[in-house]
């Protein structure tokens, strides 16, 4: 997406906290947000799931705080952001209620480089990238948050999507597949016909 997009390549990863009342299992219906805050959209990731504590950590001990691997749907209200070189209300189009989908499985000892993900819409395949074209590395990911903060057993990183997110409608079923690490799927809003 960065080289389509002409953005500069990240040398460190841009991230940022999806509250705990974000966290939304597979199955559940993806709530739709109580206040109008515009477009919904699907986003498709690798999520690392850490197993043991890490600060100040390099790759090494990085990958072996990695316990394993799920699917992550990052939804977003994808107006928030106002001016996309600022990303002004990152809490606020990420952090609503059932916003952090992630599951249904922690798979441990995969070879992420060899992964793809694709998520469909309604069983139409709207991405699918490789994960051997993330610019930062799972083990990489993981080492640089640690110098700025302590990891701790249970947290979830998610490593960004790439293109073809797009908008949701209410009743869209919502599919991340990554084959050899799971499929996690939710309908947003209610259950329906969403086109």
């Amino acid at each position: 997406a960065a080289h389509k997009f002409g953005w500069a390549v990240p040398t460190s990863p841009l991230y940022f906290a999806k509250l705990p009342n974000s966290y939304h299992p597979h199955a559940a219906p993806i709530p739709e947000p109580g206040t109008d805050i515009g477009r919904i959209a699907y986003e498709g990731e690798l999520g690392i799931v850490i197993g043991r504590t890490i600060h100040h950590g390099d790759p090494k001990s990085a990958e072996q705080a990695i316990f394993g691997y799920t699917c992550v749907n990052d939804v977003t209200a994808i107006e928030q952001f106002g001016d996309p070189a600022v990303f002004s209300h990152w809490t606020r189009a990420k952090s609503q209620d059932g916003f952090g989908v992630f599951g249904p499985y922690i798979t441990t000892d995969v070879p992420t480089s060899e992964l793809v993900v694709r998520t469909l819409v309604n069983g139409r395949e709207r991405q699918n990238y490789p994960l051997s074209d993330m610019i930062l590395k799972p083990a990489e990911i993981v080492s640089m948050i640690s110098k700025d903060m302590t990891l701790m057993p249970g947290d979830l990183i998610a490593c960004g999507t790439s293109l073809g997110v797009l908008p949701m409608k209410p009743g869209n079923e919502i599919s991340v597949v990554i084959d050899g690490v799971g499929t996690l799927t939710n309908h947003y809003g209610h259950k329906g016909d969403g086109a």
